[in-house]
């Protein structure tokens, strides 16, 4: 599976990270509205749907530790529909939490930067590290702590959580 070095910081004001992307090399992609529903699996693999607008919707699988603020997590992205075997691959059931935000997405190499704004939660600031045979998970971790730093937020607390863990808190 696929994997990315990743951490996740609540931001104040995301005009100040925005306005410093650019002399990073960091190139705006695009904004999208996302919702995302999670769902456990075999009681403790995760999986979310996530609808984006505009896109469409994918389910994404992933496992990572949340006791560190930078971690490892390995992922897979699929489809909603197996068109092989006509089924839909959603689980059954109630999700566990349900997420809207919207995200701009940025590039930089293969650092994916997300500016979050996230119902009933704030404003974040994600970064996500492809693993990769050019860049191995040491210079990932690299890329995000340099990344931190010239943003200036270094020293900031990293969420240990994801969003769908946070909105059953706030909900708790």
């Amino acid at each position: 599976m696929p994997q990315n070095v990743e951490v996740k910081v609540r931001v104040s004001d995301l005009a100040t990270v925005r306005a410093r992307l650019p002399a990073l090399g960091a190139r705006h992609s695009h904004d999208e509205e996302q919702v995302d529903r999670y769902f456990l699996l075999d009681g403790a693999r995760r999986m979310k749907l996530r609808v984006r607008r505009p896109g469409g919707a994918e389910l994404i699988e992933y496992d990572r530790s949340e006791a560190t603020g930078v971690r490892t997590s390995t992922y897979e992205i699929r489809p909603v529909r197996d068109q092989a075997a006509g089924l839909c691959q959603v689980p059954h059931g109630e999700p566990i939490a349900v997420v809207r935000k919207r995200r701009e997405l940025w590039m930089l190499e293969n650092v994916r930067i997300h500016l979050d704004t996230v119902e009933m939660l704030g404003t974040f600031l994600e970064l996500e590290a492809v693993v990769s045979l050019r860049h191995d998970e040491a210079a990932c971790r690299r890329q995000v702590d340099e990344i931190l730093s010239h943003l200036g937020i270094a020293g900031a607390s990293a969420v240990r959580a994801s969003y769908g863990e946070l909105v059953s808190a706030e909900r708790g």
